[in-house]
């Protein structure tokens, strides 16, 4: 577009030129070159208005120009306080969330991706991704992760790794696994048949050995314990069976209600949280999960497509349709985000601060020329337009007159 106004600029110049030159031939000539003599001033004012924001004009250094590089930090401030002000206090999310039916914008969305998509929402989206490639990856990796850690320490995981279980065995889901257990323990035994059976015949004595008893009773123990597995995974009400589901039923209940095994279940959680290799996966984590929403963004439609779009799909269906779901979903959604404005808000409007403050002016000025230029030019063209159509109109009064 800066093209297409830059030509049109052009265009009105040498008309302009043409018909000063011929004016005298036709009175219609007049109409023209007032046009464009008023539409050449137009847009050389427009030009120089839509230069100015974010360069000097013909590299001069007039004041008041180059407005956005120059006020690069104090753009940044004032973006920060912008977000604090009207996006990330408590009582504003809470509003703007209880006015907003998030759970059915997002079914919207999901159900069909290219819904509203327009010039603005793609600026819109390519800017959010500028944004999220340009912040710091380690500082706002390190915000993200520690806030999951600071979740993970705070949840009291032995009480609802019990009520999991609980649920579990009430609702029968746990025999498959209890019989995918069996048959690995036999698949474990036949495959080491050849040790089990070294082994007993190590540890006998030598009148078992001399007398060949010591392989029969590898082969019983073998046998005993292949029969027993068996009869375990046919028998509904076998003994064992009954025992593994007792046991079971009691770790959920001690999870839940035995203060000793729900301090065991803590101390095992810190020590995982503080395991290094828990800070390798946690950063792989973020790192992943950072790709995928740049290529969300960058690619919405991609992203969403195949299986995963189709599931997507359906959800985004069952969000629009199901009112008891939209009220779950827009509760959990106003909690969260009252919740992370509230402990994060500071944090990340100061963030934001820092990275623009950090760019150097070009990349300021070339990342917001990218996300508006286009409609800049067409205030460009508009004036050049605009210029003429009043010089027109004037001329006609001069005729009149």
């Amino acid at each position: 577009m800066r093209i297409v106004a830059t030509c049109l600029l052009v265009a009105m110049a040498l008309i302009y030129v043409a018909t000063r030159r011929y004016e005298g031939l036709h009175p219609a000539i007049g109409f023209i070159r007032a046009f464009a003599e008023a539409a050449m001033v137009g847009g050389l004012a427009d030009w120089f208005a839509v230069t100015a924001l974010f360069r000097h004009p013909l590299g001069l250094p007039i004041p008041h120009t180059a407005i956005i590089p120059e006020n690069k930090d104090r753009i940044a401030d004032t973006m920060a306080s912008f977000l604090q002000a009207n996006f990330l206090t408590p009582q504003v999310v809470a509003r703007r969330m209880g006015a907003v039916n998030a759970a059915a914008a997002a079914g919207a969305f999901l159900s069909d991706p290219r819904t509203g998509e327009s010039r603005l929402r793609d600026g819109a989206a390519g800017l959010l991704a500028d944004v999220l490639e340009s912040l710091d990856p380690d500082e706002l990796g390190g915000l993200a992760k520690g806030a999951l850690r600071t979740q993970l320490e705070k949840l009291e995981l032995a009480p609802l790794l019990g009520q999991l279980l609980g649920a579990a065995i009430a609702d029968g889901r746990h025999m498959p696994v209890i019989e995918s257990l069996i048959r690995k323990a036999a698949e474990t035994i036949e495959a080491n048949e050849p040790l089990i059976q070294s082994t007993i015949h190590e540890r006998a004595n030598t009148i078992l050995r001399w007398t060949g008893l010591d392989e029969k009773l590898a082969n019983a123990i073998l046998d005993g314990l292949y029969k027993l597995l068996a009869e375990t995974l046919v028998v509904p009400d076998h003994p064992l069976r009954r025992k593994i589901e007792e046991g079971l039923a009691t770790l959920a209940d001690d999870l839940v209600n035995d203060a000793e095994m729900r301090a065991k279940v803590e101390r095992m959680k810190h020590e995982v949280l503080a395991n290094p290799a828990f800070g390798r996966w946690l950063d792989g984590l973020w790192e992943r999960g950072r790709m995928r929403l740049l290529q969300v963004v960058r690619n919405p439609r991609g992203a969403l497509g195949g299986q995963l779009g189709a599931s997507l799909a359906e959800l985004g269906n069952a969000l629009q349709r199901d009112v008891r779901l939209q009220k779950v979903v827009n509760r959990f959604a106003r909690r969260t985000l009252v919740g992370v404005s509230t402990r994060y808000g500071a944090q990340i409007v100061r963030l934001v601060s820092e990275t623009v403050k950090r760019w150097d002016a070009r990349t300021v000025t070339d990342r917001i020329e990218g996300a508006v230029g286009r409609d800049l030019q067409f205030i460009r063209i508009n004036g050049t337009l605009v210029g003429g159509l009043v010089g027109l109109v004037l001329h006609a009064m001069d005729v009149m007159l």
